[in-house]
Formats: C-alpha cells, structure tokens, sequence
C-alpha cells in the first residue's frame, strides 16, 4: 500500500500531519508531493519535508490519495499537473481523502459534481455550486471519496481512512 499527500506551503498543520502519522503508524509507504521538494511549512510553523514535486509523480503507484487543508489547497489547485493526479485517482476509483480547504482540488479538478461531501464552512458554497452534495457532518464517505471539515474532525476523518486502506 503507498500512499500519496499533495500539500503546499501554508497547510493545516494537524490536517498534514495527522494522516501521514496514521499511514505509518499502519505500516502504508506515503509520500508527500508539493510544486517543488524541499520544506514546506505549515500555518502553525511546523515543517514538512517534500519527497516529491508534482511532476514527478506518477499516480499508478499511489492506491490512496490525501488532500490536507489550510491554505495549501489555493496553491495547489493552480498547478496543472495536481490536477491530473487528483483526475487519475477518481478515473480509476481509487480513495481519495480530502479535508477542510482540501475539496478547492477536487473543485478544480472538476470531480466534485454530483459527489457526497462536506468541508470547510467557507468553502462550503463553491462545493455546492461545482454540483456536490453538501453535508454538514464530521466526515462525509461517498464511494471513494472520504471528506472531512476541520482539524475538529480529525479523529473520524482517521477512522475511515484507515477503513478504506483495510479494504
């Protein structure tokens, strides 16, 4: 099992960390990817190491795909090819677990519609209007698609990850 963990600089510090600690903790190999490798650094000071940029990602070897929130999503949204790799893990029905501003991917990838899913307040209008169906809850499980709102809902968004890489 691999894992993957698009992110960028300026995310949710418990969004990123949470998930990446619960894969290893079960023993799935994850990777972090960002525009470029190095350090990106979190909302709240903690730094994350980049193993892979975006364009060197192929997704046919991640069976899981995680989208941390926090600000991160704004700038990952924009590259083309964090587009592509998010596209790759819905063409093909694989997991993909997004939290708080983690959904602005899924939006601009344009896989949000017609989907099961709830976010961040603040985001909560442009998931409806890219055709999703928003639900107010802790976490949101639609097929493949594991969503979550906040660092508060943490311990739920952890739970279904887990029961999705079990599977």
């Amino acid at each position: 099992m691999k894992a993957l963990i698009l992110s960028a600089d300026n995310f949710e510090d418990l969004e990123l960390f949470y998930p990446l600690n619960r894969f290893k903790e079960a023993g799935v190999d994850v990777k972090i990817a960002s525009m470029e490798k190095g350090i990106i650094t979190g909302k709240h000071g903690y730094p994350a190491n980049v193993d892979l940029t975006f364009n060197d990602v192929n997704p046919e070897d991640y069976d899981i795909l995680v989208i941390s929130g926090g600000k991160a999503p704004e700038k990952v949204r924009l590259d083309e090819k964090a587009l592509e790799i998010t596209k790759h893990f819905f063409d093909r029905n694989k997991p993909v677990a997004a939290i708080c501003h983690g959904v602005q991917v899924l939006i601009s990838a344009g896989v949000a519609k017609g989907r099961k899913a709830t976010c961040y307040i603040g985001v909560r209008d442009d998931l409806k209007v890219a055709g999703a169906d928003y639900e107010d809850n802790e976490v949101v499980v639609d097929g493949n698609l594991i969503t979550s709102r906040n660092p508060n809902d943490l311990y739920a968004f952890g739970r279904e990850i887990v029961k999705m890489i079990k599977k």
